[in-house]
């Protein structure tokens, strides 16, 4: 008997292959292993992003959807590192955060809005680039493939295109200089490079849908960006320059003087000592002789 994660995670497959998102596609990466998924997500619009596709992996614990998956992404974007876990309010980093009625769609929507949107902050997993270097890896991730399941961002995504207009859904791509469809860039584009990005491909422009299926998507929830204690990946602020304290003068003690008065009061009173010592020893000489 299948275990109730395992059938919400069929579930939420089965339901992304019937009602597709022209923003993005996910699925289990074998028949035998429901728990490791892999996703390509479009751009968002009006962002360094929007001509790119980003490939990333999914990982569910034994108890989903009672604690939340893990993201990761593969492909470079400028704004995520490479194969590590991000740290979002939907994923496992906060646990308290996550309510199990969301799912893989309204998480890769979240992604896509807020995520995407924004700036790192301090977040796990999180990278600051300038707007130049986000723009060429999102052109270079057109012809990026992944190595692990050997999928195409561009290919990918494009039978997830097609398959939303056979539904009727609009797919609006966002393409360098206007508007077009995904079937002349697929014609025109260059062989898909590997995910090392040895070659740089073509002058290929990327699409990224503008327009949502509401009959389909579920709104996504909010998602904010934890900048961690202990584990911030910004550069830490240089230590304090000690205020420099001048050295404090320290007075010289001179040895004590006596004054010329105190001098003569001190002969004074020897001279009066020896003359009571030498009287006292008279008198006792003269009281021997009477004896």
């Amino acid at each position: 008997m299948a275990s109730p994660s395992t059938r919400r995670l069929l579930k939420e497959s089965s339901d992304l292959h019937k009602n597709p998102s022209p923003y993005f596609t996910a699925s289990p990466t074998s028949d035998t292993n429901l728990h490791d998924w892999h996703f390509t997500l479009a751009g968002p619009p009006s962002s360094p992003y929007s001509q790119g596709l980003y490939h990333g992996r999914i990982t569910f614990p034994a108890t989903y959807p009672l604690r939340p998956p893990s993201f990761r992404f593969l492909t470079p974007s400028g704004r995520f590192e490479v194969n590590r876990e991000i740290c979002l309010s939907i994923s496992g980093h906060h646990e308290e955060t996550w309510q199990p009625a969301w799912g893989v769609r309204t998480a890769l929507l979240a992604i896509r809005s807020e995520i995407f949107g924004s700036e790192s902050q301090g977040q796990v997993g999180g990278m600051e680039g300038s707007e130049e270097v986000r723009r060429e890896y999102a052109r270079l991730s057109l012809g990026w493939t992944c190595r692990e399941c050997g999928v195409g961002n561009l290919e990918g995504m494009k039978e997830v295109w097609d398959s939303c207009r056979e539904r009727g859904v609009d797919v609006d791509l966002e393409i360098a200089g206007g508007k077009a469809a995904i079937q002349d860039e697929i014609e025109t584009r260059a062989p898909a490079q590997t995910q090392d990005h040895s070659a740089v491909p073509g002058n290929a422009n990327p699409g990224s849908a503008q327009t949502e299926a509401t009959s389909h998507e579920d709104t996504a929830p909010a998602v904010s960006v934890q900048a961690p204690s202990s584990q911030s990946l910004q550069t830490p602020a240089p230590a304090p320059v000690p205020a420099v304290i001048p050295p404090q003068t320290i007075p010289v003690q001179l040895p004590i003087t006596e004054s010329p008065s105190e001098s003569v009061w001190l002969d004074r009173a020897i001279i009066g000592v020896v003359i009571a010592l030498v009287l006292l020893i008279l008198r006792r000489v003269s009281n021997v002789d009477e004896l």
